[in-house]
């Protein structure tokens, strides 16, 4: 094939001969395994491989990612194995090809979970090798440039998986070139007949522009010249989607976007670029605050320049960036700068290196608490787009942040255990809430204490994959724990129709139990009942079953009706997550009350004759025998319903009735029955117990305007 030479060839440039020999192979190798196999355009299979490394090639790739790049779908669509590739060419090579390979041999439910499942592999080993990524990136243009070969439906999908994940990956990455090439390749698939009318709008844009354009560079390379400054000075055009993008963000016109001059001026080192912003600055008006300094404070993906906007002339606005050569080389190439500039370069990659690096550790701690994949995957998308500002650090360090981040974002950016003990934040000097917005240039302290932990209402605001699965790990992990707490009750309670005595269960039946219903600890299976997800009697029944055949005591058949329950489960009120109170009647202590299993939720406390209960008719298997413990502590929730002759100030003192009977008020509503003088007022107050709320209810009595005070039940 006259383009393996031609790939070969291009390799020796900058590859030993030892590493092109090694190429060499991993191309015969993949050509023999594919031999047989076509595209769906006709070609023979091998050429998408070889299209895949010659991508990679521009980057200057080294010699185990091509050798991946080229045998990366040979585990996938032929019989070859890991273990095969890796006695051939290595285990760094056998792990990348496994890391970009999909999960197609394990069954999923549906194929939204098999592509979560595998792109959440590919992430995992993307952690370990950035090369994955640059293979599975490039193997992704390759099949965009392709994609008309494809059914209509299938083009669609892999377009907005493309513009969804893998362009805002190569953004992140920094590999600017890709990113745009690929958001084209995508919007064109998705959206053709948009894309074939703004293409023509921009083709015929450009001729009209061209003499515009070339007036402006050179009078701009004039400027630079007469400064002694050497610059490469360039126009940058606007690409398809970035045109399509703004006029929908923006709500412009086309005329409006295409009315904007973009130049791009390249010089020799970093106090150049100041002095040719001067020059730009001298030679045309800068719009107020229009103005970035990406050089003094790099985007997260490493890249640099200075970003300004000017009046050009006939007032038509000037987009110029200033950057190094070096910086050009990054802004284009991202991560990949690594290879193209690790020997003999002056290029200083170490902090977007390491910025990158403290990103992808980021996934494996996502990862380590996101088990479900189609979670892990909203909580690292929600890292993925570019949109970012920069705060500072009591210490002046620069924290780079999603918009639209707040300052428990900020906080779980610092460290896991500061997100989990914030209170409040310092921002500016000043005392705000946790859930402000930060702003560019914000200085962000965070106030923490030791019994302070993390609130579900924070995933409401949270910006971050971070926070937000650190968050809920945290509340996974709690919610656990009592759950079980009220699991071990609820199974003790049960374990007495059995008359076994839960301390004389041996821990052998317990792993036992647990292998058989696939759980991994006796904690899960408690937890498991006290969430309502298994029946206290059922998993009661089991471990009552001793596992011996000899007939003795204590011995349990498995057909064995249940004996009468004995006892209820007693309230204390700290049990938390684990037990909710029925919306319907807000049982308080002192009510005579009852619980119902609810599947995912464990158990719901009602009033014995609440209504709505008996309106379900809810299975007797679902009940549980409950009480108030004599010592039960906190406030619970209670409603109240008045019936009063409005006036002018009765409901500030109404509510000040309710303080002054040392009640808190959570929600009030009002509303008018016959639309006359009379109101309906509804309270939801905080309460210690039944005798608590019969004093609130006998304050409210005695103001002159009150005509009745019920508390109702549903």
């Amino acid at each position: 094939m006259s383009e393996i030479t031609e790939f070969t060839r291009h390799l020796g440039q900058y590859l030993p001969e030892p590493d092109v020999r090694l190429v060499e192979r991993a191309f015969d190798f993949s050509e023999s395994a594919h031999r047989g196999q076509f595209r769906k355009s006709g070609e023979p299979y091998i050429t998408h491989p070889l299209a895949v490394a010659s991508i990679l090639s521009q980057w200057r790739l080294d010699a185990q990612g091509l050798a991946a790049a080229l045998l990366h779908d040979v585990m996938e669509d032929t019989a070859v194995t890991k273990s095969e590739l890796e006695g051939m060419f290595g285990k760094p090579v056998a792990e990348m090809v496994d890391g970009v390979s999909k999960l197609d041999q394990i069954a999923f439910d549906t194929r939204e979970d098999a592509e979560a499942e595998s792109f959440r592999k590919m992430l995992l080993a993307m952690a370990r090798d950035v090369r994955v990524i640059l293979i599975k990136l490039a193997d992704r243009l390759h099949n965009m440039r392709t994609l008309d070969a494809m059914a209509p439906q299938h083009r669609r999908r892999i377009a907005r998986e493309t513009l969804d994940i893998y362009a805002p990956i190569a953004n992140r990455l920094g590999l600017n070139a890709l990113y745009l090439e690929l958001q084209d390749l995508a919007f064109k698939h998705l959206y053709p007949l948009r894309y074939r009318v703004l293409a023509q709008a921009i083709k015929t844009a450009r001729g009209n522009r061209r003499e515009v354009m070339n007036r402006l560079l050179e009078a701009i390379r004039s400027a630079m010249a007469e400064a002694d400054i050497i610059a490469t000075v360039t126009g940058r055009e606007k690409t398809v989607y970035s045109v399509y993008k703004k006029m929908r963000e923006k709500h412009y016109s086309f005329a409006q976007v295409f009315d904007i001059y973009g130049v791009r001026v390249i010089v020799a080192n970093k106090s150049t670029c100041y002095a040719a912003l001067g020059v730009l600055h001298e030679k045309y008006k800068p719009i107020p605050g229009k103005f970035k300094d990406y050089i003094a404070i790099p985007k997260a993906n490493g890249y640099q320049s200075l970003h300004t906007t000017l009046f050009g002339p006939f007032g038509t606005p000037l987009e110029a960036q200033v950057r190094t050569h070096e910086m050009h080389h990054v802004a284009e190439s991202g991560v990949a700068a690594h290879w193209l500039y690790k020997s003999g370069s002056a290029l200083d990659l170490a902090e977007a290196q390491r910025e990158t690096h403290r990103w992808l550790e980021s996934l494996l701690e996502i990862q380590s608490e996101s088990r479900d994949p189609k979670e892990f995957i909203e909580n690292v998308k929600g890292d993925l787009f570019p949109d970012e500002i920069y705060v500072f650090t009591p210490k002046g360090k620069i924290m780079a942040l999603p918009r639209g981040a707040t300052a428990v974002d900020f906080a779980y950016g610092v460290h896991t255990d500061i997100g989990h003990h914030c209170v409040a934040a310092r921002i500016n000097y000043e005392l705000l809430p946790l859930r402000t917005e930060l702003k560019n240039g914000d200085h962000v302290e965070i106030l923490t204490s030791p019994t302070a932990r993390p609130n579900p209402s924070w995933l409401s605001f949270v910006a971050t994959g971070k926070a937000r699965s650190r968050i809920r790990h945290y509340l996974k992990g709690l919610q656990q724990k009592e759950s079980a707490a009220l699991g071990e009750r609820l199974l003790s309670q049960a374990l007495q129709a059995f008359k076994v005595e839960p301390d004389g269960i041996p821990w052998e039946r317990w792993e036992a139990l647990a292998k058989e219903y696939g759980a991994k600890s006796q904690l899960e299976i408690l937890a498991d009942i006290g969430t309502g997800r298994r029946l206290s009697f059922v998993v009661a029944q089991a471990l009552a079953r001793t596992g011996r055949d000899d007939g003795s005591a204590g011995s349990v058949g498995t057909n064995l009706a249940p004996a009468p329950k004995s006892g209820a489960l007693t309230l204390r009120g700290v049990e938390g997550v684990a037990i909710q109170y029925g919306k319907c009647c807000r049982p308080v202590p002192g009510d005579a009350i009852i619980a119902q299993f609810r599947k995912g939720q464990g158990l719901v406390v009602h009033l014995r004759d609440c209504p709505t209960l008996k309106k379900q008719r809810v299975d007797a298997s679902e009940l549980v025998d409950v009480e108030w413990a004599p010592d039960v502590k906190g406030v619970f929730d209670a409603g109240i319903r008045l019936l009063v002759t409005d006036r002018r100030g009765l409901l500030a003192d109404v509510a000040t009735a309710i303080n002054d009977a040392d009640a808190n008020i959570d929600n009030v509503s009002l509303e008018r029955p016959d639309g006359g003088e009379v109101l309906a007022m509804f309270f939801s107050v905080q309460v210690r117990d039944r005798r608590h709320l019969a004093q609130v209810m006998r304050a409210l009595k005695r103001l002159p305007e009150v005509r009745r005070v019920t508390r109702p039940k549903t």
